[in-house]
């Protein structure tokens, strides 16, 4: 399968702009159909990211053979799940965009995974900015963010603020963080080199 780009023409695991040809439509496609289901919903589908694991396999074998496509399959997605691991269980993003970015390593193996988390963390951390912003709540969200730490940082803390009811205040929902995953993956496809 060939796909023209402008003087020069494409096959399939050739890489434009560093990506193998089908990895970035695939992507680009699971991430896209993520953030649309995530703006609506709030929530990621289990059969997306299902989808997404299954289709990057043949993807994998097609453009690097067996043995190395599985060994990017596998190391990307350990990597994309374990970066956003501890953003779950500290209750800042849902297990949905942790089995997502999960779903984009095993497209993009490991190396892949962690440059699309980084930017995904980047975008993420300026729209949450920009929703404080916005609701006027900026104090708040401060205070938040000090207790997270806190919490992080002291032995203890984070139980007794569990308990008074100050963790359970910062939970997940304020934002639909596939939207952010999506422009970072974007981002990363398509200018990297």
């Amino acid at each position: 399968m060939t796909r023209k780009k402008g003087n020069s023409i494409l096959k399939a695991g050739q890489t434009m702009n560093g990506v193998p040809f089908p990895v970035g439509p695939c992507v680009i496609t699971l991430v896209l159909f993520a953030a649309l289901w995530d703006m609506q919903t709030r929530r990621i589908p289990n059969w997306l990211v299902a989808t997404g694991l299954i289709v990057a396999i043949p993807v994998q074998w097609f453009t690097q053979g067996g043995i190395d496509g599985m060994q990017t399959w596998l190391s990307g997605t350990l990597v994309g799940g374990a970066m956003f691991l501890p953003g779950y269980a500290m209750r800042l993003m849902g297990a949905g965009d942790v089995k997502l970015m999960a779903a984009i390593g095993a497209f993009c193996g490991a190396y892949g995974a962690f440059e699309i988390s980084l930017a995904t963390c980047v975008i993420g951390g300026i729209g949450s900015l920009a929703i404080l912003l916005r609701r006027q709540q900026m104090r708040v969200g401060l205070s938040r963010v000090a207790a997270l730490l806190m919490s992080c940082t002291t032995p203890g803390y984070g139980a007794k603020q569990r308990q008074g009811g100050v963790a359970a205040s910062s939970s997940t929902g304020s934002m639909p963080y596939g939207v952010a995953i999506a422009i970072g993956s974007a981002l990363v496809l398509f200018y990297s080199v």
